[in-house]
């Protein structure tokens, strides 16, 4: 396997771990930058190291393909994706009352000259 991938898959687990620690009421939907490199392991029988296995709470015998599936599970039912703010936590709306209105600044447009 290429270590790019493996490095992208640490990266991966960890944000995994992460979002699966947030209550499920403020987590945010599972993002789409898992997507790729799920599908390009879907189909990997490397075995998977044993502290990765932990995490994603696979047995044994478990596989990148396995893994991959652990993360394309995440996307079921899901009819849209986070912002990158919103991961893995959604983003607080503030109250409309306590927010401060932005008025118009006056712009300096000598820079572009006619």
């Amino acid at each position: 396997m290429h270590p790019a991938a493996v490095l992208q898959f640490e990266r991966m687990i960890g944000e995994y771990t992460a979002w699966r620690a947030i209550p499920c009421g403020e987590r945010s939907p599972a993002p789409a930058w898992w997507w790729g490199p799920a599908m390009a392991l879907r189909t990997s029988a490397e075995p998977l190291p044993g502290e990765w296995r932990a995490a994603l709470g696979l047995p044994q015998q478990a596989t990148y393909g396995s893994a991959a599936h652990v993360f394309l599970g995440a996307f079921t039912g899901q009819t849209a994706v986070p912002w990158p703010f919103d991961f893995p936590r959604k983003a607080r709306i503030p109250d409309p009352a306590t927010v401060r209105e932005l008025h118009p600044q006056p712009s300096d447009d000598s820079a572009f000259q006619p």
